[in-house]
């Protein structure tokens, strides 16, 4: 069969010779010889009809040629039209002589009401047909059917399967045992009563008259195909860029463009084959970088071919070059302070990219640290892991540049001695009878602060106090958890003691709420007394 869909008489006949097939592989009684009977008329009728439609088809062809001027190229295809119905008239003429044959040798002709005297008879009909050596008349039958195929190839593009099966072939008699080893002959005429050979006759009729049919309305399509009929009208505008930037100049070109329905031309681009949908190039691509100017510019052109049909039969080729420019993406990078980076903490980027505008769209992955979205477009938070962090920025999934940052520990806060909640003068001392409480703050380093506030949270946790007179301790120590009261020391001060202040322990909680521990080896800080 050839490609495309079937038309619903196609689609009939089809049905109908898959009926005469699976019947013919059944003892038939009186009553089915009746039923073939009808089945042959019916096939008649749709060849028939199928014939007087193709004629038709051959009557526009030669109207179309007659009205293009008689062209050269239109009056072959012409020509072609006339030998296709040449050929199938030629095999239609020889099947109805065998079906005649069939009806006088093994029908026994006419009676006077015009019916076949014998209709159920098998043995001549596979005398006649198959004969004593597999010598009989559908041999002959099956090679001028697959001829005939074979033939239609050199008129179009349509590809047909042989008419003339064998039993392994056909789609019905394959899945049955008893059938499938049986050659055409065997399969078609075998056992078989005069009316269902004749119905198998009239079936392969139908099927040379719908595969003319299929070859002719190809050879119409042909004629006056070389006219180029501009019937699709296209309103366009072309402009210099699709952005533009306020209180600039907006420049373009209004204009119509025509293409031809009747024809689909082949387009390339830089060598590769275009898709076209409704007679325009569908053209995609992702602009490749390098080879800049000064200005950040790469210049490129496009190299495309459109070839379509003319009216002399010969494709022509209209070339074309397109020149653009690939504009060098760039982002900048603002921070709260310059780089480096603090190690596990919430380093805040925002990296933007004037250049490209509406099409900055952003993503970034990085090799030593955690990256965090914020929701906003170029603005991430960054966890370093590593001393040294690789920030990979990508741009509508092209890689756009790495960025390398140094990674620096988070500084050891300062401790500041309160006493009774006032700074302590350490050369000045505070009075022996005065001292009720004392803390120990963690103070952060002031740029740490101010580039990451929610990471500069320390406190002390744990100092020890004791009173000290001379070289010895005379009270203490007593812990507290960073400040409290020493009223229990101060009771026992005099002129010339001192206090001994150990710093045992300091924490940080960072942006995540998670707190550790602060190492800042033995601190110990001294109040004289006076």
């Amino acid at each position: 069969m050839a490609g495309g869909k079937e038309s619903p008489r196609q689609k009939m006949i089809g049905m109908m010779y898959l009926v005469l097939t699976a019947m013919l592989a059944l003892q038939v009684s009186s009553a089915i010889i009746e039923k073939f009977i009808l089945l042959n008329n019916s096939l008649e009728l749709s060849s028939g009809a199928a014939n007087k439609i193709n004629q038709e088809t051959v009557l526009r062809i030669k109207a179309a040629v007659e009205k293009s001027g008689n062209r050269a190229s239109d009056v072959t295809v012409m020509k072609q039209a006339d030998e296709v119905r040449k050929a199938s008239a030629d095999v239609i003429n020889e099947i109805n002589g065998l079906k005649q044959q069939i009806i006088q040798e093994a029908g026994g002709g006419m009676n006077e009401q015009g019916a076949i005297k014998n209709p159920a008879e098998e043995e001549k009909v596979a005398q006649m047909m198959i004969g004593a050596n597999k010598n009989g008349k559908a041999y002959a039958l099956k090679q001028r059917l697959n001829n005939y195929v074979n033939s239609l190839s050199n008129y179009g593009n349509q590809k047909f399967q042989p008419l003339a099966l064998d039993g392994s072939q056909d789609p019905v008699a394959s899945t049955n045992p008893d059938q499938r080893n049986k050659d055409f002959a065997e399969l078609n005429f075998a056992q078989t009563p005069v009316a269902a050979a004749l119905a198998v006759l009239s079936q392969k009729q139908t099927d040379v008259r719908r595969m003319e049919g299929e070859v002719l309305t190809y050879l119409a399509s042909k004629v006056g195909a070389a006219d180029i009929k501009f019937d699709r009208i296209l309103a366009m505008i072309s402009s210099e860029s699709k952005v533009v930037a306020a209180g600039a100049k907006y420049r373009g070109e209004m204009f119509i463009a025509a293409s031809a329905s009747g024809i689909t031309p082949r387009m390339s681009l830089n060598g590769s084959p275009v898709r076209v949908e409704n007679g325009k190039g569908i053209i995609e691509f992702t602009a490749q970088g390098g080879g800049y100017n000064a200005e950040g510019l790469a210049r490129r052109v496009l190299t495309g071919t459109i070839s379509f049909p003319t009216p002399s039969g010969r494709d022509t080729t209209v070339r074309l070059e397109h020149e653009y420019f690939v504009a060098k993406p760039t982002y900048q990078i603002e921070t709260g302070t310059l780089p480096p980076l603090y190690l596990g903490c919430s380093n805040k980027l925002s990296i933007q990219s004037p250049s490209l505008g509406a099409l900055w769209a952003p993503t970034f992955t990085a090799d030593g640290a955690e990256i965090i979205p914020s929701g906003q477009k170029g603005r991430i938070t960054i966890v370093p892991n590593r001393a040294q962090v690789i920030l990979n920025v990508n741009n509508q999934g092209n890689l756009l540049g790495k960025e390398n940052f140094r990674v620096s520990r988070v500084p050891k806060p300062s401790l500041e001695v309160r006493v009774n909640g006032a700074a302590l003068d350490e050369r000045r001392g505070v009075p022996a009878s005065g001292a009720r409480s004392l803390q120990v703050l963690a103070i952060a380093d002031e740029s740490f602060k101010n580039f990451s506030p929610e990471d500069a949270q320390f406190r002390v946790n744990q100092i020890q106090v004791s009173l000290a007179r001379g070289n010895r301790r005379v009270a203490g120590p007593i812990t507290l958890n960073g400040g409290g009261s020493i009223s229990s020391l101060a009771q026992q001060a005099e002129s010339g003691d001192r206090y001994v202040v150990e710093i045992l322990g300091v924490q940080r909680r960072n942006f995540r709420g998670n707190i550790s521990d602060v190492e800042m080896g033995n601190q110990t800080r001294i109040i004289p007394l006076y």
